[in-house]
Formats: structure tokens, sequence, C-alpha cells
């Protein structure tokens, strides 16, 4: 028979000589819980991110559906999903029947292809929250950077709120919301080298390639970079010790540069973009390469941010903060010179504002009462700031609501009627898709989208690849000059889908040789007489 070994004790409390938890791991699982609850735990930043989703989208008076305000979308669309059918980056038109396999750049090929995936995993839907994460993030981290540099809290929400409304007038779903992201990160990861040398700068040089490949605002990228060595160069002449930083930036700049020519194109889409956006024809045709009106909500408050950061930059130089000035004054010329610009000074400015605007409030409220409003305010934004540098999961968490959310949230379908002519391309499907179309660029960009590769265009949005004898040729037809008839003439055109307000449209519906087919008071529709009888 067999005898117990265990003690009377043991065999009244089996518990009792049970295996305990070790101090360390009880310490790495209340560890873990931290860590979890600070992921969880939304902070003002994440709000911020939050309220701008559901202000500007969701409950916003224009809706996802105001980020397909640009024609251009379209086309990227359809290119991205000509890259993934083909593997290949096209390097000749796809698109028009006026220039048909001429040389062009798809120089945002990169941004063409995750707009088809997006297109693919939820048509429009995923356009549009794609772009309306972006804008959201890019928004957000501006008010970090803000608040890194030292502005109080309450400012620097005031400030970035100012810096969406004047960038709001390019709020598209367009390439360019990638160089609105990544110009004030980069810029902010140069501050942050600036103050202290870290490993991280070198992280640029890639990033440069990627973003050669999204989209040409890199450029403006490097200008930034040989702005930052003119100004250690001017410390340096001032007597300051400005050597290591002159050749760690001039190192910076050139790996950048490099890096700029891993693209489809090497160095020739450098050459592109020089001549593009130095060619003044351009700025007779594109309207966001003209100077600002200020007569929008957007451009005023641009125009506010504008004075504001010119005046800081008196004081920026008077605290030998030379980069940041040149900065402000670079990109304040390039906005008055080209409209589409002002977004990018707005969200390099607005930082430096908040900071100028802190330090104001700072001094004039040392020596006032504890009970006074002003000191009391900005108390609370001091205290706030630690709330407005975490990061929580519920953007992430928001977006992925989002994606899997119904009908219920106003999805764009289709582009926006009121830019588009969608009802009456949708009734007359059948025969714009079969006939050689003359209608505006931006409808252009819209037929693209619609029947791609059925149907080409006349002219679309892509201004850089037309080129300027087109571009003079197009601006004659559109207004009817002496010309008009011999260029219709030329182009074989059968079809012309036109607003109302052309003059060639009023030409044409004069024209005996030509029939309406449907005029709804914003676009008519018009066919040559010949070609129907001819189909007859």
């Amino acid at each position: 028979m067999a005898t117990s070994t265990q003690s009377p004790q043991a065999r009244s409390n089996p518990d009792a000589f049970a295996p305990r938890p070790s101090p360390a791991a009880g310490w790495r699982t209340a560890r873990a819980w931290r860590a979890l609850g600070r992921v969880l735990k939304p902070s003002f930043s994440d709000c911020f991110f939050i309220a701008l989703i559901v202000w500007l989208f969701m409950y916003g008076a224009s809706g996802w559906i105001s980020l397909l305000g640009d024609g251009d979308t379209g086309w990227h669309i359809r290119t991205g999903q000509y890259i993934l059918q083909t593997h290949s980056v096209p390097t000749r038109d796809l698109f028009s029947y006026s220039k048909p396999s001429a040389p062009w750049f798809a120089w945002e090929w990169l941004t063409d292809v995750i707009y088809a995936v997006a297109f693919q995993a939820a048509g429009l839907k995923g356009i549009v929250l794609l772009a309306g994460a972006m804008i959201a993030l890019t928004a957000t981290v501006i008010l970090r950077y803000t608040v890194w540099r030292g502005a109080n809290a309450l400012v620097a929400a005031f400030t970035t709120l100012a810096a969406v409304g004047a960038s709001s007038m390019h709020f598209l779903a367009r390439p360019h919301l990638f160089t609105l992201l990544l110009l004030p990160l980069c810029l902010w990861l140069v501050e942050l080298d600036r103050r202290k040398n870290t490993a991280w700068l070198w992280g640029l040089i890639p990033v440069t390639a990627l973003w050669t490949n999204l989209h040409g605002g890199f450029v403006i990228f490097l200008a930034c970079l040989a702005l930052l060595l003119l100004a250690c160069a001017i410390e340096a002449a001032l007597g300051q010790p400005r050597g290591p930083q002159i050749r760690r930036y001039a190192a910076l700049l050139a790996g950048c540069s490099l890096a700029s020519l891993v693209n489809p194109y090497g160095v020739q889409l450098q050459v592109h973009i020089w001549q593009y956006l130095r060619a003044d024809w351009i700025r007779d045709i594109v309207q966001e390469f003209q100077a600002p009106t200020f007569r929008s909500e957007g451009q005023r408050q641009f125009e506010v941010l504008l004075l504001a950061g010119l005046i800081v930059c008196g004081s920026l130089l008077r605290r030998k903060m030379f980069a940041e000035a040149l900065w402000v004054v670079f990109l304040a010329h390039s906005s008055l010179t080209s409209v589409r610009h002002a977004p990018l000074y707005a969200l390099v400015a607005a930082p430096l504002v908040a900071c100028e605007i802190s330090e104001c409030w700072r001094v004039a409220v040392t020596g006032a009462k504890k009970s006074a409003a002003v000191r009391i305010l900005y108390q609370l934004g001091a205290e706030l700031t630690p709330a407005f540098r975490r990061t929580s999961l519920w953007p992430a968490l928001l977006i992925l609501g989002l994606a899997m959310g119904g009908a219920s949230l106003n999805w764009p379908r289709d582009f926006p009627s009121v830019m588009f002519p969608t009802g009456m391309v949708e009734r007359h499907s059948g025969l714009i898709a079969s006939g050689r179309l003359l209608a505006p660029d931006q409808w252009g960009d819209y037929i693209i989208y619609r029947f791609y590769p059925r149907q080409k265009v006349y002219v679309d949005g892509r201004s850089d690849f037309y080129g300027q004898k087109f571009g003079e040729q197009y601006l004659h037809l559109l207004n009817g000059s002496y010309d008009w008839r011999s260029i219709v003439d030329r182009n074989g055109f059968t079809l012309a889908l036109l607003p109302v307000e052309w003059p060639l449209a009023s030409l044409l519906k004069l024209d005996s040789g030509w029939r309406v087919v449907e005029d709804d008071g914003k676009a008519i529709l018009l066919a040559r007489v010949s070609s129907r009888r001819a189909a007859n």
C-alpha cells in the first residue's frame, strides 16, 4: 500500500505550495496594462484629428464630395489602374486623340497606384477617405509641431485652424496632399536635428526618393534645404561656429538631390519640372498657378497669416533665426506668384507665428494678477500642452470605422454635379462614348474617368503634357477667336460638351452645321449635323 509523502498542511491546503508569480512578472503585466491604457486614452491632438474629420467632411457644408472638386482625380485613378495592369509606368500618352502616344511624364505615378488601389477597394469612397485622413493628419502634425516648438497649446490650436482654413482651397483628392503632409514633417525632423544631431536626419534621403514619385513638391523641400545652408553661411559670416552644420546639411542636400533621381525618368523629370514651373503661359491657363485674389474665406485667412508671418520675420532675424526667416520669405513670395503654394506657406509659417504670439502673451501676463482672465487662459494652455503631445489609437479606429461604414455617411458615388455635367453625361453616355468629343480640360478629366479606354479626349488637366502651342490653340477655341472654325474642322469634332457661358458654345449653337442635343442651362451638348446624317 502506497503511503502519501505530503504533509498534513499540504493535503489540507493544496495551494499552499503552488508556484507564486514572480515580482518581475507582475511588474511586466502592470506595465502592459499601463501601455494599453495610454494607447486607448484619447489625447487633445486625437480629439483635434477627429473633430476635423467630423467638421470638414462628415457634417460639413460640402462633405466628402468636395474632395472631388478637381477632375484630375479621374485620370490619376485610370493611370494607376494602367500601371497595375501592365506593371509599367507610362512614358507615352494614354488619354488624348489630339496628341496620341506623345511623350508624357507620369511623374506622380506612385500616388496614381495608391489611388487605384483605394478605388479598387472601395470606389470613390476609398479615394475621399484617404484624402480626408491625410488632410486631418497634416493638420494634426502642424498642431503637434507647433506645441513642440514651444507654443502655448491654445495658441497652437488657433493658428493651426487658421492654417487649415488658408489651405482649404486645395483640399482636393490629388497628389499634392502628400507634399502638404511631408513638407512639415521633414522640416520638423530638420529642426530636431538642429537642436541635437540625430541619425534620423539621414532618413530624409530615402523619404525624398519616395516623395519624388508621389508628387513634384519635393523641389520645395530641396529649396528649403538650400536656404538652410544659406542661413548657416550667414551665421558663420557673423562669427558663429557653423562649419560642422554647413558640412552636415550640404551632405543632406546632396543626398536628397541624388535621391530625387530615383524615378522612372531620371534627371529628365527635374528638367521637365523646371521648364513647367517657369513657363509664363501656364499662368494664363491654369488658375492655381495665378496670384491669389484674397476674395474667398480661405484666401482671407491666408492673407492674415501672410501679414503675421512677415511681421514675425523681424523677430526671427533679431534672434538670428535666419533659416526660419528665409523659409517664410521664400514661401510667401512663392504663394504670391502662385496661389497653389499658399497652403505650403500657411503650414510652415503658422507654427512660427504661434510661437511669437505665445512669447508675447507670456511676457504680457508676467506681471498680471493670478485672477486675471488672460493669465488664467495662458496657464490653462500651458497645462494642456502635455495632452497635445500624446497619440492614441482613436484616430486609426475612426478611419477604420469610416472605412467599414455604409451609405448613411453620404459617400460620393460620382463627381459633384455642380462642377461636372454628370447627369448629361449619364443620359447621353452612348453618344458621348462613340463620338470625337470636344470638352473643357476639367470635363475631359471626368470623361477619362467615365469612359477610358473606350473614349479619348481632346484635352484634359495635364497642362504640362499639352504644352504652350496647344494651350494657346485651346484658349483661341474656348474664347471663339477668329480661327475657331479652322481648329474645329482640323480636329474633326463630332460632339461638343461645353459650359453655356463659353463664347464657343454660343457660336456653335448658332452654326447650322451643329445641332443642340441638350441644354440644361449650365452645360450644352451639341452634335454635328453632317455626322448625324451620315449615321442615318
